[in-house]
């Protein structure tokens, strides 16, 4: 890296299938939304020779041919692979979606992925979200390095956000996160922005040169050297601070010119150990240009200093029933077990497949195993099916290209899987297998949809179920208590992709309409009823008189029946029949209209006729009466409380705490968890927080995540108990 000049393999740029994990490097790009990861892409893609100036392979296929629902938001919204090749080593780039709402894509990018670039922008700096997932990467090891971009920006300034990203990322130690090459600078414009044309390599001591449109290499002028001395001095110290030579860093300080070449080879060791983290610039091919500046050294940087599959630690196995099995190791020549990391839905071929194949080698038209991924709390159906791999393909925006098989280590798309899902497991029907589910955040903004039409609604279940397919991160809900079809998702945006992705990929129209929380009536003291059911019209007539007595009773008790009528006044056929009613009363409600719970109904007496009494008269007089009771009573309205964890930054609690309590929230307590990030725990009516995904990420500046669970219902605030049955009446009434 930095003292060795490549070059380009024209069309062998389009990689094709490759036989040895060492032949491969899987890279995730993550970043912020805007931050020029998908331009980077396409660059790197251009630097390689797999595309030309126009985005365009010589089959037709444009790297810029992504999802029509990318272009309407002009942002990508999943992720995308774009395999190039680069000095007879596949690269597989995972183009991540820089948005938090599709967090779940960046997710499966870094399970596909044993190499991070962090991409941020030169004139934007490094957000929240980016830092977290920075952190999480650090916690499993995973080589990072950073790409700044827009340097071509007038308030860009490389040597400042070089800084940020060593202190931000760095943490302890911010001399393992150091650039290896500087951008050089042409004459400032009449703006007063000079633009950059070139970088200078800190070990090689060499320039290259992108001013002509073409990248060249040649000698550094005088003037160029001292402006390296000082970043050339602290990046030797920061690798010999890496190596395993621990007498490099005293013959250095000795005054020894230690050899470029075992610098070179420290740094790469470093690198792909996870401990040193390059910083390299990046900006657009100026016109003519086919290599953006940057992209070269970039792809030495990945095919040298990343690891192979190989040298990353796979998932941990289960057979489908739990049993442990031993660990995976990347061999071609081991038993069959990949992954499903995500899955679409093509017009023209059916569903599609993006898998990581872990180890063993994938073949078309072969028999696997598909084990399911234990996501049925989510709308995910739990599966163990054997099903035929389709076609194997390489994707390039759009375009699929055959290929003969794909080997451990390598991504592949294979067609017409009809049953697997994204997470599932593809393994061999002899031997099933099933891998560790990688973490995804939980959908905590609800949206209840209905179908727009009778058409639609024919076609609604088919379409969640596929949508719901392709997207773990999505739950679909049918609520029993408020018969509404709930879509949670995790954001705004979340929920405009997939209502779009019903609409345009399986022609189904929907709805949003106000979600409901499943909402309790209770009494609120003991009271009286007595049911009397009598009619006469000639012929068999309907008689039944039973008098009930009704009590609260503790949360979480629902409905007790209690029998202590004496003499048989009811008869004690007609006394289920009581009970039945009251319960059917019970679910409608007696109020305003929401289940009755926590109480205890006791039948204290009655009448019967001996001809004119039947079940379906006793029926109806517990209902009668359990309606009485509670029209001489004082019914409360029980709303539902979560509990709520909110991790946040420490800058971030006061507001968080602040914003709870005016949710009527509780805060019961609060614990550190980690390095400048606190735990929240508090009880909130779930009627507070329906928005809340949406509200933290703006409290927070993207920093804050939650996660809920029922605790209990509870009763509402009169006042606003009476505003909800207020608007209820008006509701049924027309209002």
């Amino acid at each position: 890296m930095g003292d060795k000049t490549s070059t380009h393999p024209g069309a062998a740029g389009r990689a094709a299938a490759v036989d040895h994990p060492s032949s491969v490097r899987n890279v995730v790009l993550v970043g912020h939304s805007g931050s020029g990861k998908t331009t980077l892409v396409e660059a790197l893609a251009l630097a390689s020779g797999a595309v030309n100036r126009a985005g365009r392979v010589e089959d037709g296929g444009c790297l810029s041919d992504y999802d029509e629902i990318e272009h309407r938001q002009q942002r990508s919204v999943q992720l995308s692979l774009v395999p190039v090749e680069w000095d007879g080593i596949k690269i597989n780039l995972l183009d991540t979606p820089g948005y938090a709402d599709f967090v779940g894509e960046l997710r499966a990018g870094l399970r596909a992925a044993d190499a991070a670039l962090f991409v941020v922008s030169a004139a934007d700096g490094v957000d929240g979200a980016t830092r977290m997932v920075w952190d999480e990467c650090a916690a499993v090891g995973m080589p990072r390095a950073i790409v700044i971009t827009h340097l071509e920006a007038a308030r860009a300034d490389f040597d400042s956000m070089t800084g940020t990203c060593g202190t931000t990322f760095g943490g302890d130690d911010p001399d393992a996160v150091l650039p290896l090459y500087l951008p050089l600078y042409g004459e400032a414009g009449a703006d007063g922005h000079a633009p950059v044309h070139g970088l200078i390599g800190l070990l090689s001591q060499r320039v290259y040169d992108y001013s002509t449109g073409t990248r060249k290499e040649r000698d550094p002028e005088p003037g160029e050297l001292p402006l390296i001395e000082e970043a050339r001095n602290r990046l030797i110290e920061g690798i010999i601070a890496e190596s395993e030579d621990e007498s490099l860093m005293d013959r250095y300080l000795g005054g020894e010119d230690i050899d470029i070449k075992t610098l070179i080879g420290d740094l790469e060791t470093a690198v792909a150990r996870g401990t040193f983290h390059p910083v390299l610039a990046a900006a657009p091919a100026a016109e003519g240009s086919k290599e953006g500046l940057g992209t070269v050294e970039l792809l030495e940087l990945i095919t040298r200093g990343f690891p192979t599959p190989a040298e990353r630690e796979a998932p941990a196995v289960t057979t489908p029933e739990g049993k442990p099995r031993p660990a995976l190791t990347c061999d071609p020549e081991g038993p069959l077990v990949a992954e499903v990391v995500k899955t679409s839905s093509d017009p023209y071929v059916g569903r599609l497949s993006l898998v990581r194949v872990f180890s063993g080698t994938l073949y078309p038209d072969r028999t696997v195993h598909v084990s399911g991924h234990g996501l049925a709390d989510r709308g995910h159906e739990d599966h163990d099916v054997d099903e035929r791999v389709g076609a194997l393909s390489a994707p390039f925006g759009k375009q699929q290209r055959p290929v003969t098989h794909a080997v451990a280590g390598d991504l592949a798309c294979v067609a017409k899987l009809s049953r697997a899902e994204t997470g599932d497991t593809l393994s061999a029907k002899e031997a099933p297998l099933l891998m560790a589910p990688w973490d995804m955040p939980d959908p905590l903004l609800p949206v209840a949809i209905q179908a727009h039409s009778k058409a639609d609604e024919d076609k609604l279940s088919q379409g969640l179920a596929r949508l719901v397919a392709e997207d773990p991160t999505m739950r679909l809900e049918q609520n029993q208590d408020t018969h509404q079809v709930v879509l949670w998702c995790l954001g705004e945006a979340h929920v405009d992709v997939a209502l779009e992705r019903l609409r345009s990929r399986y022609g189904v129209q929907v709805d949003a309409v106000p979600y409901k929380v499943s909402l309790r009536e209770t009494f609120g003291a003991k009271a009286a009823g007595r049911g009397r059911h009598v009619k006469q019209s000639g012929g068999h007539g309907q008689y039944a008189i039973c008098e009930i007595e009704v009590e609260p009773l503790p949360g979480g008790s629902g409905i007790e029946f209690v029998d202590k009528v004496v003499g048989g006044a009811v008869p004690r056929q007609f006394i289920p029949s009581v009970e039945k009613g009251v319960r059917a009363q019970a679910a409608r409600g007696v109020a305003a209209g929401y289940p009755l719970v926590d109480v205890r109904v006791t039948l204290l007496d009655g009448k019967a006729h001996s001809v004119d009494s039947s079940d379906a008269a006793f029926q109806t007089a517990g209902s009668l009466a359990l309606r009485e009771a509670a029209a001489d009573a004082r019914i409360d309205l029980l709303e539902p409380v979560a509990e709520i964890t909110v991790l946040v930054a420490d800058d971030y609690v006061g507001p968080v705490m602040s914003d709870l309590s005016g949710r009527r929230g509780r805060v019961v307590g609060t614990e550190q968890s980690g390095a400048g990030r606190t735990l929240v725990r508090a009880e909130v009516p779930e009627i507070e927080i329906g928005r809340y995904a949406v509200d933290l990420r703006s409290l927070s500046h993207g920093t804050g995540r939650f996660q809920r669970r029922y605790a209990r219902h509870e009763p509402m605030p009169p006042q606003l108990a009476a505003k909800i049955r207020e608007d209820r009446e008006k509701q049924e009434n027309g209002g």
